[in-house]
């Protein structure tokens, strides 16, 4: 059996699931786009080839293996994009979490039976079905979880909304000892510099009380405020839109001192490595043209 447990985004990995690019289904047209970025290169013509994300998902899956990691893929589904594993369920502590998602990818989560089969069945919790939420949504933080939310009435037009408030106080529910803060995200179904698709697009903390932020990405400046002063002004790196566009607050701790990062974030992984963080360079750009990168097609299951 599987002993879960994930306390932070940083502590040691020892299991992860990984999503998988294969049999991953036509180019979608326009109007079955999921979210601005996937939009914007349909609409180029120059959404991503699949041999090219099953190959930087390899990558991937290479450098996991080479620290040790167990790494988990699911089962594939035909004609399926199960590329960002981090959509349809996240642990806290020793429990999994099943994402309420758009009801169109739900059968995303069958493909983990596998995996749950090794998982105590009282430590998977289905959350009742008003509480919308996805795993890019929720950041941990040892006693603190941060949840990126959407509360405008126009709620419903946006498909880039994920989760609400309702999930906000099931997980407060769920974890009493814990302080859930909701985090008021900025929304677009069109422009991908103006949409924060989860709260790790624009906020994610990385090892030694650091942490990548995107202040524009936040609809009140009072919760960039809060975040600014929860870690320090200096203990921040300040993430352009274009940058965040391109996924830069979307990496991946496999410790306090290591962090997967796309090659061609030069600003980012140069601080990383003045920071004295060892970076481990990967190209993932063609699964970025999705909306999503490395923590979105991650899946921590254990950390030390």
């Amino acid at each position: 059996m599987l002993s879960l447990n994930v306390l932070n985004e940083t502590n040691p990995l020892k299991a992860v699931v990984l999503g998988i690019a294969k049999n991953n289904g036509p180019i979608p047209a326009p109007e079955e786009c999921y979210d601005p970025s996937s939009l914007k290169h349909v609409l180029q013509a120059t959404y991503p080839l699949e041999k090219d994300m099953i190959s930087e998902m390899d990558a991937l899956e290479k450098v996991f293996k080479s620290y040790g990691v167990e790494v988990y893929r699911p089962s594939v589904i035909k004609d399926c994009n199960q590329i960002f594993a981090r959509d349809i369920a996240f642990v806290i502590e020793n429990k999994l979490i099943k994402s309420n998602i758009l009801p169109d990818r739900a059968q995303e989560f069958t493909a983990l039976s596998a995996i749950l089969n090794q998982i105590q069945p009282e430590h998977i919790i289905e959350l009742p079905e008003e509480c919308h939420v996805e795993g890019g949504d929720v950041i941990l933080y040892n006693n603190h979880i941060f949840v990126g939310v959407y509360t405008g009435d126009d709620y419903p037009d946006f498909i880039t909304a994920r989760t609400n408030i309702k999930a906000v106080e099931a997980l407060q529910k769920l974890f009493p000892n814990k302080t859930v803060t909701p985090l008021e995200l900025k929304k677009s179904n069109t422009n991908p510099q103006e949409n924060a698709l989860h709260l790790d697009c624009c906020f994610q903390p990385i090892g030694r009380g650091k942490a990548l932020i995107h202040k524009e990405g936040f609809i009140k400046e009072s919760d960039y405020v809060f975040l600014e002063n929860f870690f320090g002004k200096e203990h921040l790196f300040f993430v352009t839109k274009e940058e965040m566009a391109a996924m830069n607050c979307n990496v991946f701790s496999i410790s306090n001192d290591v962090i997967i990062s796309e090659q061609n974030f030069t600003r980012l992984n140069t601080w990383l490595e003045a920071q004295s963080f060892m970076v481990e360079k990967v190209k993932y750009s063609e699964v970025s043209k999705q909306g999503g990168l490395l923590r979105c097609s991650t899946l921590p299951l254990i950390r030390s």
